[in-house]
């Protein structure tokens, strides 16, 4: 849980461990400061600061969450775990700054990866409709609606959709 600047510290501390250690002929300690090196970034590529920012997202803390995705220079090399949750917080953020447009775009690639379970995918299915709704589009919002049915397993997901389903029958 590190973000940019904190692994490239530690990348150029196992660098730098692998050129000491190779100077005093310590070829196992080179291989294995390399080998940390290598998976610092690795890591770097795959999972990035996205955690961190969730730790940030689920206090309420948006700004500092968005600061901390914003160093995600390609999210398109994120690992598809990590990617979900990606742009998920990115939408729930657009979505806290009313910019609806941008949260419709996060949530639409979002739904694409893999999220925590399927109650969490229905909400993201739940939003999309939402977002249908605002835009007075009711066959999508019913396209959603029926999607989010199907992945719903809680209570309160089933409720929310019986609304969004009344308000979506009421506009066709």
């Amino acid at each position: 849980m590190y973000n940019t600047w904190s692994r490239y510290a530690l990348m150029a501390t196992f660098a730098l461990s692998a050129l000491v250690s190779l100077y005093f002929n310590q070829y196992q300690l080179a291989a294995i400061a390399g080998f940390l090196f290598a998976f610092i970034l690795w890591s770097h590529f795959k999972h990035s600061s996205v955690l961190l920012a969730s730790k940030h997202f689920k206090d309420a803390n948006y700004d500092k969450a968005e600061q901390i995705l914003n160093e995600v220079v390609n999210p398109d090399r994120l690992a598809k775990n990590r990617r979900g949750y990606y742009e998920f917080m990115r939408a729930n953020i657009a979505l806290q700054r009313e910019d609806f447009e941008t949260a419709e775009f996060h949530f639409q690639i979002a739904s694409r990866f893999p999220l925590g379970g399927q109650n969490d995918k229905a909400f993201v299915m739940i939003h999309l409709a939402n977002l249908a709704l605002r835009k007075k589009d009711g066959e999508r919002a019913k396209a959603y609606i029926e999607k989010a049915k199907e992945l719903a397993t809680t209570s309160r997901a089933k409720e929310i959709i019986k609304i969004i389903e009344k308000e979506a029958n009421n506009l066709a």
